[in-house]
C-alpha cells in the first residue's frame, strides 16, 4: 500500500489508517461520528492525497482529451472545469474524472489506483500530437475542505483574494513560502466545498493552517469513513462502489453533469447517443429506504423484487449517522423506480420491504 505523504503527521494526530484501491488513507482520527457531524454542521478537512492526479500538457492536449471523455473539454476556458467519464467502445464506464482547465495544462483528478491505466489509454491515442501525460501526484497533494463553513476556512488562510465561483471553477495563488497553490470549487459530499492542491513540500504547513482555521469555526480533521458516509447520504455515486464497468454512465446519473450530447466524437459515444435518441436507460441508480427493523444490512448484489420478478440490485448500504435509518443505493428498472415505489428486498436472511426515496437522503 502506497503511504500518504503526511503519514507521520497524521499518525501524530492519532489517525487510524485504511486502504483505498492500494493507496493509504486516513480512516479517522478516533471518532468518525464526530467527524461526520462536523462535515454536516461546520466543516471537515480531509487529506485526499491518495487520489490519482495527472496533467496533460502540450498544444494538442485539449483535442486529445476531448476525444476520450464524455464531456466537452473544448468548451472549458482557463479557470473552469467539468466532470467527465471515460468509456469503453461499447459505452461502459471505465473511469470518471474531474477535469480542471489551467492556463497551460489540463489537470485530472480521479479515483486512486487508475493512474497507470488512464495514462496508458491517453498515451495510446496520441498520434503525432503535442501532448504529454504527467503523473503529478508526487509533486502535489490534495486537501478537501467540505461543509457549510468551508468558505470561511479558506478565507482564514489569507492566500486567495478571491474564491472560485461556479462548479469546479479554479483560481491559483503564488506564495513565496508555500509555492503555487490551486483552489477549486468542489462540492464532494453535498455541502459547499473546495479542493486545495498543494506542493508536496508545503503539505504539512498548509494542513496545520487548515486544521487551526477549521477549529475556529467548530470543524475538525476528518477521515475517509465520515467522508464516505456523507457522500453516500448525498446520493453521489463513487466508482468501484455504486458504479463500475457493467454500467453505462447515464444509468449512474452522470448524464446530469458529466455528458455532453452536442460535442464531437469520443470513445463510447455511439452507445450513449443511442440511449438518448431512443429513450431512457432500462435501469437507474436510486435511493432505497430499508425496513427499520433490519438486523443486518444487505450486501452488494442482493436483489430487489417486485411482484415476484427481480427488478433491481443493491450496490451499497448504510445505517445513516444523521437519521438512524437503514438506507441503500441500488439500480432499479425504470418501470419500478419512481419515488414511493415499494419493493421487496431479498437477502440470505430473508425478505423485507424497501421503498424508493428521493436523493439526497433526508
Amino acid at each position: 500500500m502506497t503511504p500518504l505523504p503526511l503519514h507521520e503527521v497524521h499518525a501524530a494526530l492519532d489517525a487510524r489508517f485504511t486502504g483505498v484501491n492500494g493507496q493509504e488513507a486516513v480512516a479517522d482520527h478516533g471518532d468518525w461520528l464526530a467527524e461526520h457531524t462536523a462535515l454536516r454542521t461546520a466543516v471537515g478537512i480531509i487529506d485526499l492525497s491518495f487520489r490519482g492526479r495527472i496533467c496533460l500538457t502540450g498544444a494538442d492536449r485539449v483535442r486529445s482529451l476531448n476525444g476520450q471523455v464524455t464531456n466537452d473539454v473544448k468548451a472549458l476556458a482557463a479557470g473552469s472545469g467539468c466532470h467527465a467519464a471515460f468509456c469503453s467502445p461499447k459505452g461502459r464506464l471505465v473511469a470518471d474524472a474531474f477535469i480542471h482547465a489551467l492556463p497551460q495544462e489540463l489537470l485530472l483528478d480521479f479515483e486512486p489506483g487508475l493512474t497507470r491505466s488512464l495514462t496508458e489509454r491517453l498515451e495510446h491515442h496520441i498520434v503525432a500530437e503535442d501532448v504529454q501525460v504527467v503523473d503529478v501526484a508526487p509533486y502535489y497533494g490534495l486537501f478537501s475542505v467540505q461543509g457549510p463553513r468551508a468558505a470561511e476556512v479558506i478565507g482564514k488562510l489569507g492566500l486567495f483574494p478571491l474564491l472560485p465561483t461556479g462548479r469546479l471553477a479554479s483560481v491559483s495563488a503564488p506564495d513565496p513560502t508555500l509555492g503555487e497553490l490551486y483552489l477549486m470549487e468542489h462540492q464532494r459530499v453535498g455541502f459547499p466545498g473546495f479542493d486545495l492542491f498543494v506542493p508536496t513540500d508545503a503539505l504539512a504547513a498548509v494542513l496545520d493552517k487548515l486544521a487551526a482555521a477549521a477549529q475556529e469555526v467548530g470543524g475538525r480533521l476528518v477521515g475517509f469513513t465520515a467522508f464516505e458516509a456523507a457522500r453516500f447520504e448525498a446520493g453521489i455515486p463513487r466508482l468501484g462502489v455504486e458504479m463500475d464497468d457493467t454500467h453505462l454512465p447515464p444509468e449512474a446519473g452522470l448524464d446530469r453533469d458529466a455528458i455532453s450530447y452536442t460535442k464531437g466524437c469520443y470513445t463510447g459515444q455511439e452507445t450513449i447517443a443511442r440511449i438518448r435518441t431512443y429513450g431512457q436507460v432500462t435501469k437507474a441508480l436510486r435511493g432505497i429506504r430499508l425496513a427499520d427493523g433490519l438486523a443486518t444490512l444487505p450486501a452488494k448484489g442482493d436483489r430487489l423484487v417486485k411482484e415476484g420478478r427481480e427488478v433491481g440490485t443493491i450496490m451499497s448500504a448504510l445505517t445513516s449517522p444523521s437519521s438512524g435509518r437503514h438506507l441503500a443505493l441500488g439500480y432499479v428498472r425504470k418501470e419500478c423506480n419512481a419515488v414511493g415505489t415499494v419493493l421487496v428486498l431479498r437477502t440470505s436472511s430473508g425478505e423485507s420491504t424497501a421503498t424508493v426515496v428521493p436523493l439526497p437522503f433526508d
